[in-house]
């Protein structure tokens, strides 16, 4: 697909490079299209070894970052839910997008808001587009998705949009549904369907977690997991798939208190913003700080702010380039109708601005219409400072137990009704039931749309004060919902480049007659930066060549080596393939591994002599630059590496050459006797003698 003309020369750079990306991916199976021997299925992928690795890791850096962080709760709820759930929550009515077809060929069909963003974004590519136009054309891509069918074939026809095959006229707009119906049970009965998102999982738990949580507020809960949406068009690889995962958020919190203990901590990070009325004027991005943005009220409150700030941080800590990522404003059109306010972060990549995460504050809508369609109270409580007089106009308790014998199964129904209605609501109905004897009730829940006749002497309604003591409230909830596949994307195209070859990568020959081809001959030496807590592997193992494999030592030191690097929780490979070291090296920054540990001939000897004194190459990705470490602790020192641990790669290349270090721990580096220390240390360790200051005097006496 053409690269969108709202990108920047960024996203340019990204779409440049996607080719050569994309072959990468598939030739070492990060993913590929699913069940792709029988032809695939639009909107299904696979995940092979190394993406999947990925994916893990990124989704285990999400819950440190927010679950272990935040001190978040987590649920695991199911893929399939009953109609009921998905009723009430309005997934059933509403979850729907418009689809056109061709009229000459119904089986040619398109989800409307992205044919018209494509149909704007060739318009303002032309040459001939004004600047006037471009700003015009700019609203309508902007809001593309908020429209109404009404409002889309108005579009449609104002800029004469046909059939982009056939040039035939297109079928009104109709609402699609995005639900795959699945029956449950041998018989069929109850209707089902696999879950568009995660979120009502945790709502529906939302009265178990705060049991859990000694009923304190504010707390969060997360859930991570598949969702399932029966996409129009599902294109773009990962962005716009059928089945995905979400990493999802709520945090639920008192209506009136949204400040954040935490928020002084993201406060001062400058982002770029795109307020609602920025996109409306076609005007571009601001840069503010969060601190500046809620106090303009630009975002709604602290809490959100602080999500906001947080997933930032997440965003650029997974490998995002933090001039790629923006927040743009939902429109008010586009805002769901129960939402306070809602941010999407968007990240540049080569099909333009892509939303990745959804941050909205969605009110009590959730757990109101939960608790409404199962008669669960699905509330919070805390004392007041002061005791408060509360009056309420409703039905008195003799009324409510006549209506319960007049309705029966019905009365919770009714009676529920009436407790929603307000004073004045009561009084007119009251006045009507005085006037005509009985009055008509509509109620419409998860158990249908009912009418109900009620007598005049049924409806008796009373004014009552109560004192009191306990404030019982139904929490807003801020949401943060993470597409974990789109964020991937934006991470294999960030850290994605393509480097000469470097020093320690020699030529290869060329090859014999005879010999097999290499299907990634012809690729570019390609390199994924996956930063160090992310990427699939840790580190790989490599022997100079084949020499050292074939030595007797050798696998010992190996499988010593592999036993400590498993101890240290490593992900780590094994390449002792015939191709040299440097055709090695170039496999290994195609897979994204951040180090590679090289058994030399002075390690084999090294070891042959005393295993403790052993020494090894570690090689970074990045850099390509190699220190010397000690085998028996180079595990250690990777998986500090590629921890959320202080030490960096610059550090240890200056502590190993001697740079930046103390003069005079960089005498004993210089001089050897950190190295032959260390080596007595593991000794002693592992020998055990009865007298050790004994054994080390003559260790050393001998040396």
């Amino acid at each position: 697909a053409a690269m969108p003309i709202t990108a920047s020369s960024g996203s340019a750079a990204f779409a440049k490079a996607r080719p050569d990306l994309d072959g990468l991916i598939k030739r070492r199976f990060f993913y590929r299209q699913a069940f792709e021997i029988y032809g695939g299925v639009a909107g299904f992928y696979t995940y092979g070894p190394p993406g999947a690795a990925v994916k893990q890791n990124l989704l285990a850096l999400w819950r440190k970052h927010f679950v272990i962080e935040e001190n978040l709760m987590e649920v695991d709820d199911t893929n399939i839910m009953p109609h009921d759930v998905l009723f009430t929550s309005g997934h059933v009515e509403r979850f729907n997008d418009f689809i056109v077809k061709d009229s000459s060929d119904a089986n040619r069909f398109w989800r409307a808001d992205k044919l018209l963003e494509e149909v704007m974004e060739a318009k303002m590519a032309d040459k001939a587009c004004t600047p006037e136009q471009k700003v015009e054309y700019q609203k309508v891509h902007a809001q593309a998705d908020a429209y109404s069918a009404e409002q889309l074939s108005q579009v449609f026809a104002q800029y004469g949009i046909k059939a982009p095959e056939s040039g035939a006229e297109l079928t009104p707009p109709e609402e699609f549904n995005l639900m795959f119906a699945t029956p449950i049970g041998p018989s069929g009965m109850i209707q089902g369907y696999l879950r568009p998102e995660t979120a009502q999982g945790i709502f529906l738990n939302f009265k178990f977690c705060l049991e859990q949580n000694n009923y304190a507020m504010p707390f969060g809960i997360a859930q991570v997991g598949k969702a399932f949406r029966n996409e129009i068009a599902p294109r773009s690889g990962l962005i716009r798939q059928r089945e995905f995962t979400q990493a999802e958020i709520e945090y639920f919190v008192h209506p009136q208190k949204k400040a954040h203990p935490k928020f002084a901590a993201v406060g001062s990070l400058q982002l770029e913003l795109l307020p609602s009325p920025q996109q409306l004027a076609a005007q571009p991005a601001v840069r503010m700080s969060l601190a500046e943005a809620v106090a303009a009220g630009t975002v709604a409150n602290e809490t959100l702010g602080f999500f906001i700030g947080r997933t930032y941080q997440f965003l650029v800590r997974a490998g995002c380039k933090a001039e790629h990522i923006r927040f743009r404003q939902h429109l008010p059109d586009e805002m769901a109708h129960y939402a306070c306010d809602c941010w999407d972060a968007e990240i540049e990549m080569s099909l333009g601005w892509v939303e990745c995460v959804g941050i909205a504050d969605r009110s009590a809508y959730d757990l109101t219409v939960h608790a409404k369609a199962t008669n669960t109270p699905l509330i919070a409580e805390e004392p007041f400072e002061v005791p408060v007089k509360v009056e309420r106009y409703g039905l008195s308790k003799k009324a409510a137990a006549a209506l319960g014998k007049s309705f029966k199964k019905d009365a919770k129904r009714v009676t529920g009704k009436l407790d929603e209605m307000s004073a004045e609501e009561l009084k007119a109905l009251k006045a009507t039931a005085e006037a005509e004897g009985k009055v008509s009730l509509t109620v419409s829940d998860c158990g249908g749309s009912d009418t109900f006749e009620i007598a005049n002497e049924l409806l008796v309604f009373e004014a009552t004060t109560t004192i009191m003591h306990v404030e019982k409230y139904t929490p807003n909830v801020i949401e943060p919902s993470f597409g974990i596949d789109r964020i991937l994307t934006a991470i294999y195209e960030h850290t994605y480049s393509v480097r000469a070859k470097e020093g320690d990568a020699p030529e290869e020959p060329p090859p014999k007659k005879g010999d097999k081809k290499d299907s990634a001959a012809d690729a570019k030496p390609g390199v994924l930066a996956f930063p160090p807590e992310v990427a699939p592997y840790k580190c790989v193992v490599l022997p100079l060549d084949m020499r050292i494999v074939r030595e007797c030592e050798y696998a010992g030191m190996r499988d010593a080596l592999r036993a400590t690097l498993s101890e240290q929780g490593l992900q780590y490979k094994v390449d002792e393939s015939g191709a040299s070291i440097g055709k090695r090296y170039a496999r290994s920054d195609e897979l994204g591994i951040p180090f590679a540990i090289t058994v030399d001939e002075d390690c084999l000897k090294q070891f042959k002599a005393d295993a403790a004194s052993a020494t090894a190459t570690l090689r970074e990705r990045d850099s390509t630059r190699q220190v010397r470490l000690p085998l028996s602790t180079i595990a250690q020192t990777v998986a500090q590496l590629c921890s959320a641990s202080s030490l960096t790669w610059d550090e240890l290349d200056a502590d190993s050459a001697g740079t930046g270090a103390d003069p005079k721990v960089a005498y004993l580096k210089q001089m050897g006797v950190e190295e032959a220390l260390s080596a007595a240390v593991t000794a002693l360790a592992k020998e055990k003698p009865a007298d050790p200051m004994k054994w080390l005097s003559a260790r050393f006496a001998a040396l």
